[in-house]
């Protein structure tokens, strides 16, 4: 016996429904957040944006964890809709250059070698102009992260990046913002631990931890686990780091966070995913 498709419809609030579907994104369920949002029937103009932006933001998260490549036809679609100068658009558009440009041939590269310098300084000014029209002090505080992001990975600036960093961790507090501050608070004890510094580093990415699961973020929280296994074997803890690692990628895995699990088996290799960026003179 065949059943047919469902044709149930339902009223549902859109904010419950974006809620419902930030959740999934942060769980890793991006391809359940997509068909969630995809299944909204709304014709009122305002509320189609705020759809299709969502949807772009699932499938820039998605590419960022699975190495997938999903997000430019959601934001070129998301732009049909969405009003001209949209500052949450502009930044989701910032996000995905900020991705793309760190990978030089295919491959992950930290620092400016390889790479335009124009697009370079396009993107560093771009976030600028973000950070001086932030609606609001927790956008800022995003624009500032990314400041930070774009001055450490791009153009391999280790000095100037954690007056960023501190500038978001600032704004995520006064927000409160848990995700924003725990991307703060990763990046800030990532210098912490370059610097030798290791109970400092430990004491904020166990922070970064704790907020990120908070948040609901597991992909996040998995991403952040990988820098304490980085702390156990920097402090001699070698079997500790290899078994969080392996549980890591095994998780990693599951979720079909494909990029995230790479960066697992790569540490088990040796490999450290925290390496500063070619040619930082720290």
């Amino acid at each position: 016996m065949t059943l047919a498709p469902s044709t149930l419809s339902t009223v549902v609030d859109i904010d419950q429904l974006l809620a419902a579907a930030r959740e999934l994104r942060l769980a890793g369920r991006w391809e359940r957040a997509a068909r969630l949002l995809d299944s909204a029937a709304v014709t009122e103009p305002a509320a189609r944006a705020r759809i299709a932006r969502a949807a772009a933001e699932v499938a820039l998260e998605r590419d960022w964890f699975a190495g997938t490549d999903t997000a430019a036809e959601r934001i070129t679609e998301a732009k049909k809709v969405v009003p001209d100068g949209d500052w949450d658009m502009a930044f989701l558009q910032l996000r995905r250059d900020y991705g793309r440009l760190l990978l030089v041939a295919g491959v992950l590269s930290l620092g400016p070698a390889g790479k335009d310098p124009e697009s370079l300084t396009a993107l560093l000014e771009g976030a600028r102009a973000l950070h001086e029209r932030a609606p609001d002090e927790v956008r800022r505080g995003w624009a500032s992260m990314y400041l930070g992001l774009i001055t450490d990975n791009h153009f391999a600036d280790r000095a100037a990046a954690p007056a960023h960093y501190t500038a978001a961790l600032r704004a995520a507090e006064a927000g409160p913002d848990d995700l924003l501050a725990r991307e703060a608070l990763r990046h800030l004890g990532d210098h912490d631990h370059d610097a030798g510094d290791h109970d400092l580093a430990l004491d904020r990415w166990r922070r970064a931890t704790a907020l990120g699961a908070r948040a609901g973020t597991v992909p996040g929280t998995l991403s952040q686990q990988m820098l304490l296994a980085v702390l156990a074997r920097d402090t001699g803890d070698e079997a500790g780091a290899c078994a969080l690692a392996t549980e890591i990628a095994r998780w990693a895995e599951a979720i079909g966070a494909g990029r995230l699990r790479a960066q697992a088996t790569a540490f088990l290799a040796g490999t450290d995913p925290t390496a500063p960026p070619p040619g930082d003179g720290s």
